[in-house]
């Protein structure tokens, strides 16, 4: 990795107002990755089935336009291997810097995308290989934001610190959402299709060019920075590194298996509730688009504000039962989701997706924290990073298209229901069989092959052995 000379001395522990800047800079570049990535969600939801696949019926059309929308997950777990590789050999930043650069490169191209009436089947060739970019891009963005943030701060308060790069989601969706919502309101539908479409992507240029400006600013994580000059000293006296991936599964999959249970009712929840919405209101209410969009808008800001308060209280009471209540409100949430929207009462919708987005905030807040938690320094970028985006490609990625399948096949929610509650279900096994991590150290070390793991530091809170 390095020699022990050049090996970088370990950084002090942030004061509060580091921490605060590093939180800042983590959340502000996870917005924006995540405004590009859920801009593609709503504009396969909402035109993309016309302009690209104008030859299906509406429906069809649409699930096109998610088929695409689901390679960007396909490719997350690639960009998890390849980011969590070097993240876990060179460090946290800069691979989260170059994450930022992919993922708003194709985001501001595909503002520039001729459609299928320009030049065929190009158009959504295109579309797909953009999409496979930020999907790549995502996968790696993740597990380096938050565990930048996990490492800089303390065992006491991690839940909460760590939680603020999980509102990037909601916030990334919240600016995306608002920005079309806004274009829907001044435009007339004809001009947001022949053109106004293509503004909330270039608008990715702006905001990429001020999270690179934010993100290059902070220091590499210390628990990182101890690890490598360790890893250096372990090369020095002849311990041969093993690729970290290799390591995870070879001493860590439980943790894995663990981090996709766990995060597979959060993903499918989330976009049943954020992206199938705009879907369900438009073609099989009939309900106008600003509908759905105004009431993500707004779940969205609730969600936002709720993500830390969820964080926070793990570190109280514990990562699993925060992600309980979640994951058990969930279940019965799914039949009761659909039934306030077939109201088509704008209010009912409206706090239909809020109380969605709270149950689904209660699985989001704590998950950065006790996914980080799972896996020591040398690995724990490859680790996170793979658990969490292998649940995408079987949640997320499927979950638009499974729901709109069901629609098309049964013309009924409840089959949909039935979908969302079982993989809510499989979530809430998964946290109950699982290990409580609250007060786990992030310094601990990973074994070198023949080795042993030193016993995990703590601070005050119960003991929790480390799972290498």
């Amino acid at each position: 990795m390095t020699s022990p000379a050049s090996a970088p001395a370990p950084a002090a522990a942030p004061t509060p107002s580091g921490i605060r800047r590093i939180v800042a800079a983590s959340l502000i570049g996870t917005t924006i990755e995540w405004y590009d990535f859920f801009l593609y969600g709503s504009a396969a939801a909402l035109v993309f089935n016309e302009l690209f696949f104008p030859d299906s019926e509406p429906l069809v059309g649409t699930l096109l336009a998610f088929l695409t929308y689901a390679i960007g997950f396909a490719a997350r777990p690639l960009g998890g291997l390849v980011f969590g590789h070097y993240g876990d050999k060179i460090g946290r930043k800069r691979l989260l810097v170059l994450s930022l650069l992919l993922m708003g490169g194709a985001t501001f191209a595909m503002g520039l995308l001729p459609t299928h009436a320009s030049i065929g089947v190009g158009a959504p060739v295109l579309l797909t290989l953009l999409r496979l970019i930020q999907g790549f891009a995502l996968g790696g963005e993740w597990g380096g934001a938050v565990l930048l943030v996990s490492e800089h701060g303390d065992d006491e308060h991690r839940g909460f610190w760590a939680s603020w790069p999980q509102a990037g989601a909601p916030g990334g969706n919240l600016l995306a959402t608002g920005v079309l919502a806004l274009l829907a309101a001044v435009q007339s539908d004809e001009a947001f299709l022949a053109w106004g479409w293509r503004i909330p992507f270039l608008l990715s240029g702006v905001l990429v060019m001020i999270g690179l400006w934010i993100r290059i600013s902070v220091s590499e994580s210390p628990v990182f920075l101890e690890a490598q000059a360790r890893a250096a000293r372990q090369a020095a006296a002849g311990v041969e590194a093993k690729p970290p991936v290799a390591e995870v599964f070879r001493t860590n999959w439980r943790g894995v298996l663990t981090a996709i249970g766990t995060r597979l009712g959060e993903n499918i929840s989330y976009y049943v509730i954020t992206a199938f919405l705009l879907v369900y209101v438009t073609s099989h209410l009939g309900l106008p688009k600003s509908d759905g969009l105004n009431a993500v808008l707004i779940g969205s800001a609730v969600h936002f504000a709720a993500i830390p308060a969820w964080g926070a209280l793990s570190d109280r009471i514990g990562r699993r039962p925060v992600t309980l209540i979640g994951s058990a409100g969930m279940i019965g949430w799914a039949f009761a989701f659909f039934a306030m929207l077939d109201s088509k009462s704008f209010p009912v919708i409206v706090a239909a997706v809020t109380v969605g987005l709270l149950l689904h905030g209660a699985m989001y807040g704590p998950q950065a924290a006790f996914i980080s938690e799972m896996f020591a320094t040398e690995v724990r970028y490859s680790g996170a990073s793979m658990g969490s985006q292998l649940a995408s490609i079987i949640g997320g990625a499927l979950a638009p298209i499974v729901a709109v399948a069901l629609l098309k096949d049964y013309g009924s929610s409840v089959p949909v229901s039935v979908y969302l509650g079982a993989a809510a279900a499989v979530t809430t096994l998964t946290v109950l069989v699982a290990k409580e991590t609250r007060g786990r150290s992030l310094a601990r070390e990973h074994a070198p092959a023949g080795g042993s793991v030193p016993a995990p530091r703590t601070t005050g809170h119960e003991p929790v052995p480390a799972d290498n």
